[in-house]
């Protein structure tokens, strides 16, 4: 099992049924192994908060609802996040390639690489940064359950390293 494959055995795990992502050179094998399942409903959109829209009104018609997305699209669904998710205690899970870290080739990504973490800690919201195959898979697979749980969107964050790894 490598990187890509452990989100996605992970999802599936979790339930996760509806799926809508933003495009990543580093989610590019996961999204065609979401495309390629027809258990899961995958919505490509143009735009994070256009994609957390559609995860609320999905997530009320009854789906599991996941965000596939770079870390740099967080500053464009603050304001969704704060307002439509948190005043109504919508999960979320939110699995985004953490661009701007360790191993990072292009300079323009660290600033909000660097900023990601504290964005989310400043807007109350969890994540985890998995540094191997097997905690990746554990994390996403009880993503579910922790967000509704919660009451709020769960954040992943897959650094660059990560998606180097091959199974443990």
């Amino acid at each position: 099992m490598d990187s890509s494959e452990a989100i996605f055995k992970g999802l599936k795990d979790a339930g996760i049924d509806f799926i809508v992502s933003v495009p990543c050179a580093n989610l590019k094998k996961l999204l065609i192994m979401i495309d390629e399942d027809d258990t899961i409903t995958h919505i490509p959109v143009s735009r994070e908060e256009e994609g957390l829209g559609i995860c609320a009104g999905a997530y009320m018609a009854g789906k599991k609802t996941g965000i596939l997305m770079q870390n740099s699209g967080l500053g464009n669904c603050v304001n969704a996040l704060c307002s439509l998710y948190e005043l109504y205690s919508f999960p979320l899970v939110m699995i985004m390639s953490h661009r701007g870290t360790e191993g990072e080739s292009i300079i323009g990504q660290v600033p909000m690489g660097k900023a990601t973490p504290d964005i989310l800690k400043a807007i109350n919201l969890e994540y985890v940064k998995p540094e191997s195959i097997k905690e990746a898979y554990e994390t996403v697979k009880n993503s579910w359950t922790k967000t509704t749980k919660d009451k709020k969107a769960f954040s992943i964050l897959l650094e660059i390293p990560y998606w180097k790894l091959k199974e443990d």
